[in-house]
């Protein structure tokens, strides 16, 4: 927006106007008084109505082309650690913390652990049902016996604490990364 008001602030300028004049020709932009007194003094100072140079110690580390490979890695693989990537660039931790929250706005989530069933398994656990419940007469229940039987499957080490994924919404996150299965 100040890209396109300062230019036409600079034109009344040199067209001979004056700042209140100016201010309203521009009332439909609702343009701040101090703007049009900055922008003129600065074209007068600089001849250029664009940002002066900005003052103190330039960024070393939080660059643009760091934030941009950061950025592609965690697309990769968002169950990317933060320490591990800061150990990659060479960068200290808690600066690669705040270009993942604070530049990329991205957040650390955790993975959550659900009940592996899919629409074959239950299908087959209501097939199973209806089948013991027919299988019974009425009245017999408290005579069945169940014995301790269990699927094993191998299943993913997980530590929820140190187990994260990184992502600017929970809703971005793939469902086969943001859930353990387990059985």
């Amino acid at each position: 927006m100040l890209e396109e008001i300062r230019p036409k602030i600079v034109t009344f300028h040199e067209s001979g106007f004056s700042n209140s004049e100016i201010l309203k020709r521009l009332k439909n932009d609702k343009v701040n008084p101090m703007l049009i007194y900055r922008t003129i003094k600065r074209y007068i100072e600089t001849g250029s109505v664009s940002d002066r140079k900005r003052v103190g110690r330039p960024r070393s580390a939080r660059t643009p082309a760091l934030k941009n490979s950061v950025r592609c890695r965690i697309l990769r693989n968002p169950r990317r650690s933060m320490r591990k990537m800061s150990r990659e660039f060479c960068v200290n931790h808690k600066m690669m913390r705040k270009l993942v929250v604070e530049d990329l706005g991205m957040k650390s989530y955790k993975r959550k652990n659900v009940h592996h069933l899919n629409d074959s398994i239950r299908r087959k656990r209501l097939e199973r049902c209806i089948q013991l419940k027919a299988r019974f007469a009425p009245g017999t229940e408290d005579q069945i016996f169940f014995s301790d039987e269990k699927l094993f499957t191998v299943e993913e080490a997980s530590n929820r604490q140190n187990d994260r994924i990184l992502a600017s919404r929970s809703q971005d996150i793939p469902d086969s990364i943001k859930y353990i299965d387990r059985v």
